[in-house]
């Protein structure tokens, strides 16, 4: 191995022949073309700790020092000759194998990989690789070096299962969830399958209590027994099919049950039934037997064009319909139930905006008097002239204004607005009685803002009597509320004001309390007027429905209260609740709400009369 040529010998020449032991492990002596100097290095490659050795350009080990021989399980004589991409396996990728031999040709620097060899023991060891040229003069060759690095794997490994791990429940945590989810949505981990993914995304009902009463050591047990419930139904659920789905633990009491390749919804279905009948069964803790049951969300669709987040939104969303809808049950995505939600995101998030760029609009709808036909009054009736879903009825976007509190800036233009036109109709015909405007109060203007002083403020500026004014409120909002709600509608009627409760009949009907309120009118609900018509086929409806709406307007009477019924729609309608004293009538029978200049011509015309002495 030693090998000799004329000139200086070559860097093989100069550590291969001092790092070869002798059958007795002495090192054998140097030739005699060696160069005295040599000597400090050969000491230094065959005592170094790191494992290397020499190879030439062909590719060939021309000397090992005993570290590698000790590495690789065999001794340094062995190695010598032996292919060096073999011994550390740099053929098993294409990529390493050409950049390997571009460094032995010289044409790249160096080489550094990381390997996983097998020891002739049988365990096997990682190692990283490092290969640099030898000088030029030293006729060519390189270095290699071999570095043990198992330990080190090892414990990166088990930091990463610790990051990638939940400590409770020892299942994924979220990295390690989204990292599967992600690798599942590429193209290349579908193209194969089925090509759709699934998700179960549950959350367990009422936990915070279990933390709350009993402390989170309690909880803690309670969330890993759940886990394992979760992880033998996913494993139940494995059965003759080709992948197990995954259980993570995405956070709190929030678990997600992941699977690849699902076969369709129904695979879904019964993975989440299969989960709540497995919750049924109550948990021993700490001696104390628990029950714990949960909401799930389910999402079954294409993995193309779907994406991780797009994935959870959808999860998320559906868990929410899952809580909304009773909890302790499984709920399935609903593309239209969705598309709804989407557009009511969208209406909340604008709501505020589009009531500065005015995009708001009245409609009137007439108050008739049911015993001489005349037009008493108008219900103001907001609308939304959405620019992109059109124009939006009330039941559309008051809850939402009522729960970001945009009900009050929107609730004072309306009935700025309903007032300065009520005052206009008033000036255009100022030799006819004038008639009254009906505006809707939520229960909300009265608690965040002053009703009172902005009611007093605008009927100033508009001119507008006060007793040309009634207000409307429910009458959940109005039954059984004291403080502030209850003084300011007794301020409102000492102003002379009228209030009204709007569907009345429907909510507390708590008749004692109704005489202590300061009410003038009672709205009877649609729903008591359609009992008064009678069907296609002329029979006679229940006549306890008359019964009771009589009851109620004499109720009413005795209080000193008038009536208005609402949904009036036919004229069988309006004759009995004329003869049974109701006083006005509102309904598609009178007129649909209208714009204002439709209400100018029907006070300048006897259509609205005229249509209700026909009943």
């Amino acid at each position: 191995m030693s090998g000799t040529s004329e000139g200086p010998a070559p860097a093989a020449d100069l550590i291969g022949p001092a790092v070869t032991e002798s059958s007795q492990g002495s090192p054998s002596r140097t030739g005699p073309h060696e160069r005295p100097d040599t000597t400090p290095f050969r000491s230094a490659f065959h005592a170094a700790p790191l494992a290397m050795a020499v190879v030439d350009r062909e590719g060939l080990v021309t000397g090992a020092n005993p570290a590698l021989g000790e590495l690789l399980g065999r001794t340094p004589q062995a190695l010598a000759g032996a292919v060096a991409a073999d011994l550390v396996d740099l053929t098993s990728d294409a990529r390493t194998w050409h950049a390997y031999r571009e460094v032995l040709r010289g044409r790249q620097a160096r080489l550094r990989c990381t390997r996983r060899l097998k020891h002739p023991d049988g365990h096997c060891l990682w190692v990283q690789v490092a290969i640099a040229p030898l000088p030029a003069e030293e006729r060519g060759g390189v270095l290699l070096s071999v570095a043990d690095i198992s330990t080190r794997r090892e414990l990166q490994a088990r930091l990463r299962h610790l990051q990638n791990h939940d400590p409770v429940t020892r299942l994924p945590n979220r990295t390690l969830f989204f990292e599967r989810l992600s690798a599942a949505l590429e193209a290349e981990a579908y193209e194969e399958g089925t090509g759709r993914i699934g998700l179960c995304y549950l959350d367990l009902d009422g936990f915070k209590a279990v933390n709350d009463t009993l402390g989170h050591r309690v909880g803690d047990r309670l969330l890993a027994a759940v886990a394992e419930r979760l992880t033998r139904c996913a494993d139940e659920a494995a059965y003759a099919r080709a992948s197990t789905p995954l259980v993570a633990r995405l956070g709190g009491d929030e678990f997600a049950l992941l699977v690849e390749d699902s076969t369709g919804t129904e695979q879904l279905a019964e993975l989440a039934e299969s989960v709540l009948t497995a919750l049924q069964d109550p948990f021993d803790i700490s001696g104390r037997r628990l029950s714990a049951s949960a909401s799930i969300g389910v999402v079954e669709r294409h993995a193309a064009g779907t994406s991780p987040t797009a994935l959870m939104q959808a999860a998320d969303t559906t868990l929410y319909w899952a809580k909304a809808d009773g909890k302790d049950r499984w709920t399935l995505f609903d593309p239209e139930r969705n598309a709804h939600r989407m557009t009511r995101q969208a209406l909340a998030s604008t709501l505020r905006p589009a009531i500065e760029r005015g995009e708001f609009v009245l409609e009137y709808q007439p108050l008739v008097c049911m015993e001489d036909g005349r037009l008493r009054g108008v219900e103001a009736l907001v609308r939304w002239d959405h620019p992109q879903f059109g124009l939006l009825t009330p039941n559309r976007f008051i809850g939402l204004a009522e729960e970001d509190g945009s009900i009050v800036p929107l609730g004072r233009w309306v009935l700025a607005t309903a007032c300065r036109q009520a005052r206009q109709w008033q000036l255009d015909r100022p030799d006819e009685p004038p008639i009254f405007v009906s505006v809707n109060v939520a229960v909300r203007q009265v608690w965040d803002s002053d009703l009172v002083a902005d009611v007093a403020e605008i009927l100033a500026e508009t001119g507008l009597a006060p007793h040309l004014l009634q207000l409307e409120l429910t009458e959940s909002a109005v039954m059984g509320s004291g403080g502030r709600p209850q003084q300011a509608l007794q301020a409102l009627s000492d102003m002379g004001v009228h209030i009204a409760i709007d569907d009345f009949g429907t909510g507390y009907s708590n008749l004692a309390y109704l005489s202590r309120l300061p009410v003038s009118v009672l709205k009877l609900d649609g729903s008591f007027v359609k009992g008064f018509q009678y069907d296609g086929e002329g029979i006679a409806p229940n006549p306890a429905d008359e019964v009771v709406v009589e009851a109620m307007i004499q109720l009413a009477h005795r209080l000193g209260l008038t009536v208005t019924a609402e949904c009036v729609e036919t004229s069988a309608q309006a004759s009995r609740l004329r003869r049974i004293g109701c006083d006005t009538g509102q309904g598609w029978l009178y007129s649909r709400p209208v714009t204002p200049d439709r209400i100018s011509e029907l006070l300048r015309s006897p259509e609205v009369q005229a249509a209700a002495r026909r009943s």
